[in-house]
């Protein structure tokens, strides 16, 4: 099928939305559409960085599609939608509601995933046509969560056979074949001792300030946090520095092709997450998200701690992880404290971690989304 991909991320970039379109319209190629991705933009960008930045491999196209700076959002939706009407685009799939709904009123088929409540003064119009219009369509939530907040919030039932409850997903074939962690830090230059690790960004509510707590009150683990924004990384090292904290590193971004390395370095891999957890593009995901580092986690077969927060159950379970109460120092200690004891324990959630992982690979995620029905 020939699909349109709209999205407003910012392609490079390495925002998790950005890194989550390239993943869906990557999977989406691999099971053999034709794909155009359109994002917003000027300039375009060699196959063969994005390839090394995103870890993807199979070839798609991209559109990089100028908007007037007054109507940025609205004018990229519609110039989007009619540059995919006019190639001839059997399907819209996107993660920008103005796109969805105008795809509908020109009579094209349209999936619009979600991963947020509408924002702004327009959103929610926008999302009340996308759910009112005539047409074949489909509406993605990434955690059964939002779903509910979106009902609550438009005030409406959403109708099952429209709706495909979808979380995030993980490239399965780049975990396969992983070493141990004591190879794996050998590989990557690090000392040999028990690693806790995290990746992700440093944004407010990631946990950065309760991994350096975690840092002083086990000296004798090495703590390594693989990702952020230079600007983010920076303040983290200092930090560190403040604290006389030798046992940590702040690595920086990294790119997707070696990041599945990095956290395989680690014997013990957390997901910090607060009560509020700010995004990349703003606000507060704490109680809708679905964080795509989880599912890097359930692959790469490690011992997961995850803060206690209903969403994260949508996935983990006692089987898969253990659990702390967010923001809880003392709690996340008395979690950690077992963990870097006993590596039978590791190795026993650690296998359910793979087993798990298996329900969340991308291109079955995709078949799934646009399955049941003749688009």
């Amino acid at each position: 099928m020939k699909i349109a991909c709209i999205a407003t991320a910012q392609v490079p970039s390495i925002t998790a939305n950005s890194i989550q379109v390239m993943k869906v319209c990557h999977a989406l190629a691999r099971n053999g559409h034709e794909i155009t991705l359109y994002v917003p933009g000027r300039q375009a960008t060699e196959w063969e960085h994005l390839a090394d930045l995103y870890g993807i491999t199979q070839k798609f196209s991209i559109r990089w599609v100028p908007a007037l700076p007054l109507w940025k959002r609205n004018d990229f939706a519609l110039q989007a939608v009619r540059l995919a009407r006019r190639e001839r685009a059997e399907l819209i799939y996107t993660w920008a509601i103005q796109s969805a709904a105008l795809a509908l009123m020109l009579g094209m088929p349209a999936v619009y995933e979600a991963h947020d409540l509408p924002t702004g003064r327009l959103g929610p119009l926008w999302m009340q046509a996308f759910l009112r219009l005539p047409g074949r369509k489909r509406l993605v939530c990434i955690t059964r969560a939002l779903r509910r907040a979106l009902e609550a919030r438009l005030r409406v039932h959403l109708p099952e056979h429209q709706v495909v409850i979808a979380p995030n997903g993980v490239d399965l074939e780049r975990y396969r074949h992983l070493p141990d962690p004591p190879t794996a830090r050998a590989q990557v230059g690090m000392a040999q001792s028990l690693t806790v690790g995290c990746s992700g960004h440093l944004y407010a509510g990631r946990g950065g300030d309760l991994f350096l707590a975690l840092a002083q009150r086990f000296p004798h683990a090495q703590f390594l946090w693989a990702g952020g924004r230079d600007e983010d990384v920076q303040t983290y090292r200092q930090r560190a520095q403040e604290q006389a904290l030798e046992n940590v590193t702040f690595t920086g971004f990294i790119p997707q092709t070696r990041l599945p390395l990095v956290q395989a370095a680690a014997d013990v891999l957390l997901m910090p997450y607060g009560r509020s957890i700010a995004g990349s593009s703003g606000g507060n995901s704490a109680e809708i998200c679905s964080p795509m580092k989880l599912f890097d986690y359930l692959a790469v077969g490690r011992a997961i701690l995850s803060s206690d927060l209903p969403v994260i159950r949508e996935v983990l379970d006692e089987d898969t992880a253990r659990f702390a109460p967010p923001e809880d120092v003392e709690g996340w200690a008395a979690a950690l404290a077992p963990l870097l004891a006993d590596e039978t324990l590791r190795q026993r959630l650690a296998e359910q971690a793979r087993k798990r992982a298996e329900q969340y690979d991308w291109q079955e995620r995709q078949q799934r989304i646009l399955g049941g029905g003749a688009w």
